[in-house]
């Protein structure tokens, strides 16, 4: 086939994602090779969506399986499927779990990140703090979905609090077992749109993506029970997948996760805590840590009600997280000692 030079409504692969931003890097040495859409990966294989349906290409001895991700667009012989090349990613969300030093990718050419999270004791500001950070960092538009809302007694707080988090941020309050639930989604769901769902289980993430994706022979994602006392459930994803979501668009699915580790997210905290990063400069020395130095303009935000003392703790502790862990990954093991406080 002729290569793609530009992304046209009509043209299929628009379907799977394709934009201008994957056209551009096509050049004469990839005439006739055909894009295709990594749409799971298994131990030793991938499977990929074609604009004719789903193909396994086939992988390069010298190209191991942790090269690629959900989402990838890759560059096959439309022949014989082989892979030659992986295209760049538009964006990257990755993940470090706690106890692991490794980030682990959860996907890729992902334009807007669902943030999953119920109206009960699921509901935790720091640990969606972190997933806001994540999604900054990857270049993903993050959207809190707030589930089990007939359950709580004012909802409405719920919808304030995760609102509260980010500078407009949008917040919506779904019913995952809902039809309507696709509808209220809808202008994030678009045609050649991809979102992916994170969050913690039991919060019905996998129940959210068999209603995006609609009546099919077979639900792409189990779902489970979950437990009473601590509203906690267990895990019913164990593989991230690429489903095509029945109005359009795609959706990715990840499995849920309670503890999320802050590495390499320094961008995505700065517009996270923009309240905080916005009033830095301010303050007398370059090096303030907004705790006990004079003249922080962070610290008389906190004074004038312009800054919540429990989001600075919070800032603080994520900035530290983050910085340890990627001294960590460096090899560094150095600290920022004591010493004068510098002047701007």
């Amino acid at each position: 086939m002729s290569n793609p030079v530009a992304p046209v409504r009509d043209d299929p692969l628009f379907d799977l994602g394709w934009s201008a931003f994957f056209a551009e890097q096509l050049t004469s040495a990839d005439e006739g090779l055909q894009p295709v859409r990594v749409a799971k990966i298994h131990r030793s294989r991938i499977t990929a969506m074609s604009p004719t349906g789903s193909v396994e290409p086939v992988l390069p001895a010298d190209i191991p399986i942790s090269h690629f991700a959900v989402g990838d667009f890759v560059l096959v012989d439309p022949e014989t499927l082989l892979v030659h090349r992986r295209l760049d990613r538009r964006s990257i969300l990755q993940r470090r779990v706690t106890g692991t030093h490794v980030p682990q990718c959860a996907g890729a050419n992902i334009d807007t990140l669902f943030i999953v999270t119920s109206c009960d004791a699921d509901f935790n500001a720091a640990r969606l703090e972190r997933y806001l950070a994540v999604a900054n960092q990857a270049g993903t538009e993050p959207v809190i979905l707030l589930t089990k809302a007939d359950l709580a007694t004012d909802p409405d707080a719920f919808h304030r609090q995760a609102g509260a988090l980010q500078r407009g941020l949008d917040v919506v309050i779904v019913n995952p077992k809902a039809s309507e639930a696709a509808l209220a989604l809808a202008p994030w769901c678009a045609r050649g749109q991809t979102v992916a769902v994170v969050g913690s289980s039991g919060v019905g993430k996998s129940t959210l993506v068999n209603t995006l994706v609609g009546s099919t022979a077979a639900a792409p994602q189990l779902t489970g029970a979950v437990r009473e006392h601590d509203s906690k459930g267990r895990h019913t994803t164990t593989a991230r997948s690429l489903h095509a979501i029945a109005g359009g668009g795609w959706v990715i699915d990840t499995p849920g996760i309670r503890s999320l580790q802050a590495s390499d997210v320094a961008d995505g905290l700065d517009r996270l805590f923009a309240e905080i990063t916005e009033r830095a400069p301010q303050c007398r020395f370059s090096d303030c840590t907004h705790a006990h130095e004079p003249q922080c303009a962070v610290q008389a935000g906190v004074i004038a009600g312009d800054i919540d003392p429990e989001r600075l703790a919070r800032w603080r502790k994520l900035k530290d997280e983050n910085a340890d862990n990627d001294r960590a990954e460096t090899g560094w093991a150095g600290r920022s000692g004591g010493g004068r406080k510098k002047r701007r």
